[in-house]
Formats: C-alpha cells, sequence, structure tokens
C-alpha cells in the first residue's frame, strides 16, 4: 500500500506560494558560473590558481559546462601520423642493431625504441658480436638526452649555421694548401675503415697532411711492441675461455684493459663442469675487478710486477736473466709457483700484463710464443687501441712552433686528458684554424675557432672493425634532435666530393662485407669473415727486454698507479648521473674519485677512514706530487688488498665544462699521467680536513657468515659430497634436527600450472662488473637521488651487487678462526678482529635484489595489501595503495626495499635526467614513474615477461624454450652469464637444470621465505 505522507526539507517549502522555492526546483545552480568570462580569456585561465577539484565543484560536473570547457578552451596542436610507419606500433617496442664506438668503449649492441625514442640497450647476441656492452655501455643511452651538449655549432664561441662553418674552414683550408702550413686532423680510436679510408683520401690534397690518433688512455708501449713482433699496429686477442691457467700481470682484463670484452670467454672457463675449471693468479698494485675475482692474487709494487714477469719469462723460455729479490719472500715464491703452473699447462696457459712498458709487452709476446697458448690470437688483431703517444707529443710542439696551420678534432679533449694541457692550449692560440667535432662544448671546443656539434652515435651511420675479420655497421636509431653534422659528412663536404657519408659508407661496406647485402648487413648489425693468420713472430731482442726490466729501480716514493674506474672510463660521459651514481665494485663509493692505499702505508701516514653515526663514510685528505706537479685535496680510501709502497688513482674525474654543478665531482688525475704511462713516482702529503664519501656499503668483510656467501674449493666439491660444502640448513621440530625447507609456517599451493618464473645467479660466473645495475636503471626508470641522499643511505638502485673480503686470506681461514673461538670474551675479541679485512683478503661478489619469496615476509606485514604474490612467482607492488609505513623493508631479511623519501622526478632539488623534458625521453613508457612516499623494487621485470607472454599469444604459439632469458633486464645485460632467468614450469627452460644443480642454494633459507631467486655456491681453484 502506497504511503501518503508528505516530505519536506524546509519549513519554506510548506509555504505553496514561495517564488524562492519555485525557482530552486528550476534551477541547480542559484548564481550563474562565469565559464564563458573565465575559459574565454587565455591570461585568466593561465594566472589561475584554480584546482581541479575546485573547476570540477564550480561546474558541478555539469554536461553543459563541460561542452562550454571544451568549446572555448585553449586548443593544443597535436600532430599526428599521417602516413604511420610502418615499423612503429604505438606500444611495441622495435630494436635496431648498431655498434658503439665512442674511441673508448666499442660494444656490437641492439638498441630497444619506443615510438621513435632509443631507451635502452641490449646485447647484440648473433653470431660475430665482438664485445657485449659493459655499465658504460647501457649508460650511453641516457647521454643522448644530455641537456647540456651542443645544439648548434658555434664560431668563436657564438652561434653559427653550417654554411657559415663550411665556409670558414674552406678558406682555412684552402690558405693550408696553398702553403700557410699543414693540416692535422687529431682523432681517438675511431677503429672504423670508412673513415679511416675517408681521412686518408682528405688529406692527399694538402702537403705534410697528419692523421695523428690520441687514445685518453693510451696502450702505444703494448701497440709499439706488436707492431716490432708482427709488423702491425695493433694489440693481440685473448680468449680466456681456452685457458686452463690464466696468469695476469698488471691487467684489469674484466675490466677497461685493451677495450674489455674478455669476460665472457673468463667465466666459461669459471665455471666447474665436469670437475674442471680454470685457475686464474693475478699478480696487480691496485685491487682490481680481475684481482677480485683471481683464485690467488699476489700484491706487487709495479717494479716488483717488472720483475715477476722477468721470472715468470725465465721459467717458460728457459732464460736466465738475473732478477732482483722481492721485498716479501714468500711473494718471490708465489711468483714462481705461478709461473711454474703456466708452463706445466703448455698451449692451455696464458700470460698478460697491463704495464705501460715496451719490454714487459714484448716478454709477454715472447712467453705465448713459446707456450704456443690456445688463448693467445695475434691473428684477430685487436683494432680498439691505436692510439700513438709519440707523435701526440710531436703534434703539440708543432702546435707551439707555428707549423701547424688547421687542426681539425673528433672525438678527443685533449685539453682536459692532456697532462700537457696547458701546452697543447698555448699551441692551440697560434693554429689559425682550429674545429673540434663533440658533442659538448667541452675543455677543447670551448678554445677552438669552430665548434662543430657533433651527432650521438644513436644519431649516427659509421662502421667498426673492432678486431681483424668483424665489421660491425653503426646506424641512427632516431633522427638527430639538434644542428648536428657528423665528422665524416664534413670531411666529404670540405673536400669537395659530393658523396653523402650514408653512400661512402656503403661502397666501403660492400668490399668489408663481401658476401652480404647491405639490408642484411644492417639488420645483423655484424659480419665475420675469414681470420687471416697472423704473421709469423719477428725476432725481437726479448733478452734485451728482460735484462732492462730486471734493472728498474723502485720508485723513491710512493708509486702511483693510475687506471680508469668501471663506472667512469676515461670521462668522456661524466656528465651521466647513472655512471656518476654507480657504485664502484670494489670500494662500494659512488660520486668520487680517491686515492686508494694501504692500510700499512696509511698508518705511516697518519690517514684514515671512519663512519659517522648516520652511517656515512668519511676520509682523509692528501696532496699527491709528481715531478712538481701538484694534484690537492685527494680524498682517500683505505683498501685492502692494496700494494704496500703504491697509490692507485682513478682517471675521468675533474672535468667542469659542460657539466651540471652536480656532476662536477672528484679530482682530474691525467694532470699526473705523464708521458701517458700509468706509472708515476709520487709523493703523499696529508693535508687538513676530512672528506665525505656516498658508500653504499658499511660492512668490510663477510665475518664467517658462509651462510650468505657459500663457497668451496675445487678439490672439496671433486671428492666430498655436495652436503659437505652446500650445508643445507636445519631447524628444531619436535625436538629433532630436519630440514629447514622441510618446515614452514604457510600453507602452499600449487605453482606447477603456468609460468613460474626463477632467476639463478652463478658466484663462479658473476665477475661484479655491474652492467646489470645500469640495464636495470634504464628498464625500469630507477631515479637518481646525488651523493648527499646515497650517504644517507637511500640509494634506489633495485639491484646491488655487495662485495665481500675475508678477515683472513681466504674465506676459509674466516669460518677457521670464528669456529675455534672458545667463550665470550673470546668470541667478543675475535669477532671484533675479524671486522677487519686481511691485507690482501680474498673477494666475493653477490648481486642481490627482490628475492621474490613464495612465502614473502613482506607480504605478511602490508596494512593496505600493497604488496603482495602473483600466480606466476613475482612479489608485486600496487603503488597506488602503497602509503609509506615502510613495515615490508622492516621485515625483509635481505634489505632490497627502496622508499621513495622525495619526488624524484620533475624536482629541480634532484637536476638529473628526470627534471628535464629532453632527459625524461629515456624513460620507460611500460614502468611507471613513482612517486614520493612508496616502496619500490625489483619486479622481475614484469613488463618483459608479460611481452613475452602476449607475443606468443598473439602469434599463436607456445612460449620458446628460453625465451624468457631476455625479459628481465639483468639477465639479458649480463655478458658472463651468471645470471639466468627463466620458467621452472617448462620443462626444457635452462632454468630448470640449474635449480637442481648440486651447487644451487637460496639465500638465507633457514627462515623458510622461500625466495624464487637462487645462487650457486662460488668455487675456488686454489
Amino acid at each position: 500500500m502506497a504511503s501518503n505522507k508528505k516530505y519536506w526539507q524546509s519549513v519554506e517549502e510548506l509555504n505553496e506560494n514561495s517564488s524562492i522555492v519555485e525557482t530552486l526546483r528550476n534551477n541547480e545552480f542559484v548564481e550563474q558560473i562565469p565559464t564563458d568570462e573565465f575559459l574565454g580569456d587565455k591570461e585568466a585561465l593561465a594566472s589561475s590558481s584554480t584546482s581541479r577539484r575546485d573547476f570540477l565543484k564550480y561546474v558541478g560536473f555539469s554536461t553543459a559546462a563541460a561542452s562550454l570547457a571544451a568549446c572555448e578552451g585553449p586548443v593544443i596542436k597535436s600532430i599526428p601520423y599521417v602516413i604511420q610507419p610502418e615499423e612503429i606500433v604505438p606500444g611495441v617496442a622495435d630494436y635496431y642493431a648498431t655498434t658503439m664506438n665512442d674511441g673508448f668503449d666499442f660494444a656490437n649492441i641492439v638498441i630497444k625504441t619506443r615510438e621513435g625514442r632509443p631507451i635502452k640497450v641490449e646485447n647484440n647476441v648473433l653470431a660475430g658480436a665482438k664485445i657485449a656492452a659493459n655499465a658504460r655501455v647501457h649508460a650511453s643511452v641516457l647521454s643522448l638526452y644530455d641537456s647540456m651538449r651542443l645544439k648548434e655549432p658555434l664560431i668563436s664561441g657564438k652561434p653559427a649555421s653550417w654554411e657559415d662553418v663550411d665556409a670558414k674552414v674552406k678558406d682555412g683550408l684552402s690558405k693550408a694548401a696553398a702553403g700557410a702550413g699543414s693540416v692535422v686532423v687529431l682523432t681517438g680510436t675511431t677503429a672504423s675503415p670508412s673513415t679511416d679510408k675517408l681521412i686518408a683520401e682528405f688529406g692527399t690534397k694538402y702537403p705534410g697532411f697528419k692523421h695523428v690518433v690520441y687514445d685518453a688512455v693510451s696502450s702505444s708501449e703494448a701497440l709499439d711492441a706488436f707492431q716490432a713482433v708482427y709488423g702491425e699496429r695493433a694489440l693481440a686477442d685473448y680468449d680466456f675461455g681456452k685457458a686452463d691457467v690464466i696468469l695476469s700481470v698488471g691487467a684489469d682484463f674484466l675490466g677497461d684493459w685493451q677495450g674489455g670484452g674478455f669476460d665472457t670467454g673468463y667465466s666459461a672457463g669459471r665455471i666447474p663442469k665436469q670437475g674442471k675449471m680454470s685457475k686464474h693468479i693475478q699478480i696487480e698494485a691496485n685491487m682490481s675487478l680481475a684481482g677480485s675475482n683471481a683464485d690467488k692474487r699476489i700484491p706487487l709494487t709495479v717494479t716488483e710486477q717488472k720483475y715477476a714477469l722477468v721470472t715468470i719469462y725465465n721459467v717458460i723460455t728457459g732464460a736466465s736473466v738475473s732478477v732482483p729479490k722481492f721485498a716479501n719472500a714468500a711473494y718471490g715464491e708465489a711468483v714462481m709457483a705461478a709461473a711454474k703452473q703456466v708452463k706445466a699447462a703448455g698451449a692451455r696457459g696464458v700470460v698478460v700484463s697491463g704495464l705501460d712498458d715496451v719490454n714487459a709487452q714484448l716478454l709477454v709476446l715472447a712467453i705465448n710464443n713459446t707456450l704456443q697458448s690456445q688463448a693467445f690470437n695475434p691473428g684477430a688483431a685487436r683494432l680498439t687501441r691505436k692510439g700513438d703517444a709519440k707523435a701526440v707529443a710531436q703534434l703539440v710542439s708543432d702546435m707551439k712552433a707555428g707549423k701547424v696551420h688547421a687542426l681539425i678534432m673528433s672525438g678527443v679533449n685533449p685539453v682536459y686528458t692532456l697532462p700537457n694541457s696547458t701546452d697543447f692550449a698555448e699551441g692551440l692560440k697560434k693554429v689559425k684554424l682550429s674545429v673540434s667535432f663533440s658533442l659538448k662544448e667541452d675543455e677543447t671546443a670551448s678554445l677552438t675557432t669552430v665548434a662543430a656539434a657533433a651527432p650521438h652515435y644513436l644519431e649516427a651511420w659509421g662502421d667498426v672493425s673492432v678486431a681483424k675479420g668483424y665489421y660491425g655497421i653503426m646506424q641512427p636509431t632516431i633522427r638527430p634532435l639538434f644542428k648536428t653534422k657528423q665528422f665524416q659528412d664534413a670531411l666529404l663536404a670540405w673536400a669537395g666530393n659530393g658523396l653523402a657519408y650514408y653512400d661512402y659508407l656503403r661502397a666501403v661496406a660492400a668490399t668489408s662485407a663481401n658476401g652480404k647485402s647491405w639490408t642484411q648487413l644492417v639488420h645483423d648489425g655484424v659480419h665475420v669473415s675469414e681470420v687471416l693468420p697472423a704473421a709469423s713472430a719477428s725476432a725481437a731482442d726479448y733478452s734485451g727486454a728482460a735484462s732492462k726490466l730486471a734493472a728498474a729501480k723502485p720508485a723513491a716514493g710512493l708509486e702511483l698507479v693510475l687506471y680508469t674506474k668501471v663506472g667512469m672510463g676515461d670521462g668522456q660521459q661524466a656528465n651521466n648521473p647513472w655512471l656518476q651514481e654507480f657504485p664502484d665494485p670494489i670500494t662500494r663509493v659512488s660520486w668520487d674519485n680517491y686515492a686508494t692505499v694501504s692500510k700499512f702505508d696509511a698508518e705511516k701516514l697518519d690517514l684514515e677512514n671512519y663512519n659517522v653515526a648516520n652511517g656515512g663514510l668519511n676520509g682523509s685528505y692528501v696532496t699527491i706530487e709528481v715531478n712538481g706537479k701538484k694534484l690537492e685535496n685527494v680524498p682517500v680510501i683505505i683498501q685492502p688488498g692494496q700494494a704496500r709502497g703504491t697509490v692507485g688513482l682513478a682517471l675521468g674525474y675533474g672535468r667542469k665544462a659542460a657539466m651540471k654543478k652536480e656532476m662536477i665531482v672528484g679530482v682530474n688525475a691525467y694532470t699526473l699521467y705523464n708521458n701517458l704511462n700509468s706509472f708515476q713516482s709520487a709523493k703523499l702529503t696529508k693535508t687538513a680536513g676530512d672528506h665525505e664519501f656516498a658508500c653504499v656499503q658499511l660492512q668490510k668483510t663477510l665475518m664467517g657468515r658462509g651462510d650468505i656467501i657459500k663457497e668451496t674449493v675445487l678439490k672439496d666439491f671433486n671428492t666430498k659430497d655436495a652436503s659437505e660444502w652446500n650445508i643445507m640448513p636445519v631447524v628444531s621440530l619436535d625436538h629433532k634436527e630436519v630440514p629447514a625447507a622441510s618446515v614452514d609456517l604457510w600453507e602452499s599451493f600449487d605453482r606447477t600450472t603456468g609460468h613460474h618464473f626463477n632467476l639463478s645467479i652463478d658466484l663462479n660466473a658473476c665477475t661484479g662488473c655491474g652492467a646489470c645495475v645500469i640495464a636495470c636503471h634504464a628498464e625500469n626508470n630507477v631515479p637518481v637521488v646525488g651523493k648527499s641522499e646515497i650517504r644517507r643511505s637511500r640509494d634506489m638502485h633495485w639491484l646491488r651487487i655487495d662485495r665481500y673480503y675475508s678477515s683472513e686470506e681466504t674465506f676459509a681461514g674466516d669460518v677457521t678462526r670464528k669456529e675455534g673461538a672458545s667463550g665470550l670474551f673470546d668470541s667478543v675479541s675475535t669477532f671484533n678482529a675479524m671486522e677487519d679485512p686481511s691485507e690482501n683478503p680474498q673477494v666475493a661478489f653477490q648481486p642481490v635484489m627482490c628475492q621474490h619469496c613464495n612465502h614473502a615476509p613482506c607480504e605478511t606485514v602490508c596494512p593496505v595489501a600493497a604488496t603482495s604474490h602473483g600466480r606466476q612467482g613475482q612479489n608485486q607492488m600496487a603503488y597506488n595503495r602503497c602509503v609509506g609505513t615502510r613495515y615490508c623493508a622492516n621485515n625483509c631479511p635481505y634489505k632490497v626495499r627502496r622508499f621513495n623519501w622525495f619526488l624524484y622526478n620533475k624536482n629541480s632539488e634532484f637536476d638529473y635526467h628526470m627534471n628535464d623534458d629532453l632527459g625524461r625521453m629515456v624513460l620507460n613508457p611500460d614502468v611507471n614513474v613513482r612517486s614520493r612516499g612508496v616502496m619500490e623494487k625489483c619486479s622481475f621485470c614484469i613488463q618483459g615477461t608479460q611481452a613475452v607472454i602476449l607475443k606468443a599469444k598473439r602469434e599463436g604459439r607456445v612460449v620458446a624454450k628460453g625465451e624468457f632469458h631476455n625479459a628481465a633486464a639483468c639477465s639479458a645485460a649480463c655478458s658472463s652469464g651468471a645470471m639466468v632467468f627463466g620458467d621452472v614450469n617448462e620443462k626444457e627452460d635452462p632454468i630448470v637444470a640449474l635449480k637442481e644443480d648440486e651447487r644451487a642454494y637460496h639465500l638465507l633459507s633457514q627462515i623458510g621465505t622461500q625466495p624464487n631467486v637462487f645462487y650457486h655456491v662460488k668455487v675456488r681453484n686454489t
């Protein structure tokens, strides 16, 4: 029955004659909204502070008001594709093969683009790809979007057109051709057949023309030695996968030695198979990446390294050159033992050296020829280093004498990198026409007549031959962002050649890649032709070289050893925030270079490192003096493993020109790089003050915690049961010891249906290079937070590589010492002593990211269910749910979660790539950019796994075997094979066998988290 009750809201409604009630009934808005006046006035709209919430409140979500706003509001024009390029599908990535070549780094790579924007570097996995991407190559995509790049050419510091540049240069060159002076082209190592041919043709019309090749970090002595023996200015190539015994004397072959790229072969031999693995012995002064991976490391001064090389030469060749005694007799015995092991290995042994001494390099060639080493390959000689130190010195002399009329430079910055840069700058004033092709108005370009804006390698065509028989193409992956011109195109124009460099390149490529079409060559990016055998080694005075080395005298003071960091290299990318924030694999310090000294020398000089209350690391300052030149206020790191009597200092820092102020860090060590030799005699003096470091790892040693880094020796691995060297933890259940994995507080569910992702990390293959760290940054839009925040332990790296030292000479010694402690006081004193690493420690690297636990502690404590578990094994984050309680971080035993303390995106307080529109072009649209107040962490690159699944679905097939391997950025970037990503529910996936391997273990498995990341026990061949 219907109700007849009358309801009312106001007393006024009871008055049937009220005009107010009638007005309100027929008009929703009592006052007229001035939408026409407000939205139609552009100035009023632009200056308004009205929020979206207020606007919607005013218009009341009225359809009429929305229509009015659409009609009267300001119009932003969007220009769609008239004809959409068929290779671009919105939301789908395109990949282009190319080659990285900046004169220091070379790599055959593939570039991932989205809607025409290069956003990530991948490795080219086709046969013939010679060198994989290191951390710097992965970061180079961000340098494309550097806001400090030259936007157009400059003449005398003022913007100019390319027509003006061409006219000025042609005028200067015509005067040179008429006899006004010589023309010199100064480049870095181009390793480019077409460019070298073009330069030679360009110089034919100029009397006295020279092409001088200058490498900021020189390999001139090694080049001289190889040329003396084989008649060609190149470097021998090495395949360490073919060696059973590797002996290195001062060569960081896992770093930048001879252009790098040796880690793939090296790691293949380091994984124990059928009970065998290679043995690596490293003799060096600085603790290097190669040294930290060695089975046996012998710390020696550079002088004693020369003695060691003569000793090795004597043992292997049968020579009897007299060698001075070593300061530490035990090290002398170790060198002799190492030499005998190499000799016993015969053709399966190899010796390499990084000493900047032609005599040392001659002995290396003699040793490997005597061994007939299979790892030594002079036939496919490397062309990645071509610099000639003597020719550079002569050029500076000629410039100062006024003999050079025109100097054209490309890819070099001698005003920054030359130790006698003031002489170069003085000579530059006497050169009538100077041109510098550069990405930036750097230290050199700012002093030249013409600063020619050069394109980034991702905007350019080119070819690269990193070694004889290997040919790669460089192709543009984006239209030039600015008014730039390639050095090669300019040379063609100035020579009066009407060809474009693209056409010139095609003609050269037809010869260099005979048998492969241009289209196929550009698609593959690489081509391998038959490698001719090297010329027979000519006779050289090896005995005389050995005698000269043996006569080397120790430095009067300390021996300074200059080197390049894995992250910074020669400094070309010093304005790249990814590389500045990249923690050094050894010291774990970012945003700095520093002098590394041994604890012994630090105590003599009263130098110290200490941690402050917030965990930050502080250190002393020193002044380094070399031949009267002083480098002041150099911070000090006391480095375990640094040879007594030596000091290490990284090149590539201290740049100031064309740099954001945040990136102007460190000291310029090139000023001490006399005669382009990495070894100098130096004096250190302590100066006042303490330096604040940004160091991401406070602990110094493993302190016997064998459940984190599990390791054994090859003998035990071969002779003992896995239960003895891969000990699985036990817990008490009903007063009985049972395997920890058999006890669980959680109720599990069936995970055998669908995909289930796991990541395998082999501690034997991981070299700690950090390429995976930068790849993760690029793929997942990880922000850069800067030195101040890093110092507060607020780094945002989703993936870290922990570095551990041993307290004793070996990790096994740590365990013995720990187990030998008895009683409270003895244990306390033992563990206090173990906090200091050994003077010559063993080192272990362990990549750690979110372990994607099947029984995740973080999920249990999240009050808003922001973190949860997916069916495919990924621990997922819903950022818009997260309220930043950080309970999950507190409950995570692996400490892999990162809290956004600030908004790093579009924030002038963090003036890195995310703060400008150009830098933001590198962002991956498949991954959201997080805001402040949320937790973030590794996602197992869920966007990558979904892309693989959707591709297979679209093609109507199942996912292919191993197709998930490159879905995760870290595994795709890992050239050593240490990281393997896959689906454990796919029986043929390689991850299945890796998980069942007897070396496999989970990190902290005793707590029952059941991670989807597992590790392989490290085996040492001692």
